[in-house]
């Protein structure tokens, strides 16, 4: 996460339904699941989708 670059975020006034401000946060999520993985059953996760083998 410290290489990934800035990301800036402008709220835009509108008379729609809110939706769309939750997308910065799943670039966090791809690597917190794969460190899980790795802490659960120790084999790296080197390519999405996981797959149920993990073999490497």
């Amino acid at each position: 996460m410290n290489e990934a670059p800035k990301v800036e975020v402008h709220l835009v006034g509108s008379t729609e339904a809110p939706g769309g401000i939750g997308e910065p946060s799943t670039s966090a999520l791809a690597p917190a699941v794969v460190n899980a993985v790795f802490a659960a059953v120790g084999k790296r996760v080197r390519k999405l989708p996981i797959s149920t083998s993990l073999s490497a």
